[in-house]
C-alpha cells in the first residue's frame, strides 16, 4: 500500500529546502517557470515525495517504473538536463538540472542535481526500466533531418563554388560547423541506452 502522510506533514515536509538552506541529496527544488511555485522533492523512507503547482504526493520506490534521463538544452541554457519519472498508474513527473530565476537567468544546479539524481537510483526497486536518451524512432528520424540539411550544405556550396561565389561559400562552410557542432553534441548524448542503477550515463548527467 502507498505510503500516506498527514496534512501538518506535508506542511513541513520541504521545510529544510527553503532559500537559505544548503541542497543535499535527498532533497530537490527547482523552478520550471518564472510565474509558477517552485517544485520540490524530497527522498523520504517511504519514497519520493513530491509538490508541484498546488498539487503533492509520495511515491513509493517500488511504483517507480521507468526513468529516462535525457539531454535537453535550450535557448536559455545549453548545459541543461532531464529526469522523466513514470509510476505504476502511468503518471509521470520531469525534473530539470535548471531553474528560472529571472526572466533573463535560467541557473544551473548541477550538483544538486546530479546528487539527487543518485541518490534516486540507490534507492529504486529491481522493476524500474532504465533507460537513457530519446526514443529510437525520432532519433533516427533527427539523424535522417541532419543529414537532410547537411546534404544541401554541401550542395549550395559546391554550386557556390562552380558561380565564383566564395564569401556565400565560406559562410556556409562555417554555418555547417556550426551546426554540426550544436547538433551533434545533442546527439551524442541523446543516443538511446539502457543503463544500470550503479552506472549512471555520464553524458546525460551535468
Amino acid at each position: 500500500m502507498a505510503a500516506l502522510l498527514s496534512l501538518s506533514r506535508w506542511r513541513n515536509l520541504f521545510s529544510r529546502t527553503g532559500s537559505g538552506s544548503e541542497p543535499d541529496e535527498t532533497h530537490y527544488v527547482y523552478k520550471a517557470s518564472l510565474a509558477g511555485p517552485a517544485h520540490r522533492f524530497e527522498l523520504l523512507d517511504e519514497g519520493l515525495a513530491w509538490s508541484m503547482i498546488g498539487r503533492s504526493g509520495v511515491w513509493p520506490y517500488d511504483t517507480i517504473m521507468a526513468v529516462v534521463l535525457s539531454y535537453r538544452p535550450n535557448a536559455m541554457q545549453p548545459r541543461r538536463f532531464r529526469a522523466d519519472l513514470q509510476n505504476t498508474s502511468g503518471k509521470w513527473i520531469k525534473l530539470y538540472s535548471t531553474s528560472w530565476q529571472t526572466s533573463a537567468l535560467m541557473m544551473r544546479q548541477d550538483h544538486a542535481y546530479r546528487a539527487f539524481i543518485g541518490e534516486l537510483h540507490r534507492r529504486l526497486g529491481p522493476v524500474a526500466a532504465l533507460t537513457g536518451g530519446v526514443s529510437r524512432p525520432a532519433y533516427v528520424a533527427g539523424l535522417c533531418i541532419v543529414v537532410l540539411v547537411l546534404a544541401v550544405l554541401v550542395a549550395l556550396a559546391v554550386r557556390g563554388l562552380v558561380i565564383g561565389q566564395y564569401a556565400g561559400v565560406l559562410f556556409l562552410i562555417g554555418f555547417g560547423a556550426l551546426f554540426t557542432w550544436k547538433v551533434g553534441g545533442f546527439f551524442r548524448r541523446n543516443r538511446p541506452r539502457i543503463y544500470t542503477a550503479d552506472r549512471l550515463p555520464d553524458e546525460l548527467l551535468p
